[in-house]
């Protein structure tokens, strides 16, 4: 019984000393530098297909592709049409008032009290108004590429567009989900027509920092009681 047992004992011996020797697996998606926006995650991928001519991890497959994007690095034309009108307002008003007035008998020994002074009055007034309006208006193009294609017909998209101007330089970078039979025969789409969509607009140079405060003004207004 002992010489049956002999080499199962040593091939467990040598596979228990490979799995120590070998080095620990590397994580297998690695953060990559630049525009990474947090996105809820792809569903999980479809199951590969048999040979057949229909593919299901192909995704969206339109009865005539021509030139639309469908595939991974493929150019996607967004149109920003991004228009916010957000407004406000609240009042209250309040009132009161009250009084008391004693008349002193003419005669007797409080005939000497004078009638005005025992009358006594009060009165309180409160009004407070407040309004809030805010308008935000983005419109231009920005041109973005598939950098995920996923099984329910739906696609990541990413990307960035710098302009490198006289006083500094400008940036917009966006990224999203959209499904592909939204996208035209022209490959573009509307930036409404995106999920989860995260558009950065930003610049820098002279006229930007025009428009913002000082930080001496800040420092003041911060410590300021007023």
């Amino acid at each position: 019984m002992t010489r049956q047992l002999s080499p199962l004992l040593i091939a467990v011996a040598a596979a228990l000393a490979t799995a120590a020797a070998s080095p620990p697996a590397q994580a297998a998606n690695k953060p990559k530098p630049g525009f990474e926006p947090a996105l809820p995650a792809a569903p999980p991928p479809a199951p590969a297909g048999s040979g057949a001519i229909f593919n299901v991890n192909a995704g969206y497959a339109p009865l005539h592709n021509g030139n639309r994007a469908r595939a991974v690095g493929d150019p996607i034309t967004i149109q920003l049409v991004e228009t916010t009108t957000t407004s406000k307002s609240a009042g209250s008003k309040t009132q009161r008032s009250g009084g008391a007035s004693i008349i002193p008998p003419t005669a007797g020994p409080l005939g000497f009290l004078n009638p005005n002074a025992l009358n006594a009055s009060s009165q309180s007034s409160f009004n407070g108004q407040g309004n809030a309006s805010q308008t935000s208006t983005l419109a231009g193009e920005v041109s973005v590429t598939i950098a995920e294609v996923r099984p329910n017909g739906t696609a990541l998209v990413r990307g960035e567009k710098r302009l490198l101007l006289s006083q500094g330089q400008e940036w917009i970078q966006f990224a999203g989900i959209v499904r592909l039979a939204d996208v035209d025969a022209d490959n573009r789409i509307l930036s409404s027509r995106v999920a989860d969509a995260r558009i950065e607009y930003a610049g820098n140079g002279s006229v930007a920092r025009a428009g913002k405060e000082g930080w001496l003004s800040r420092f003041f207004n911060l410590i300021s009681p007023f």
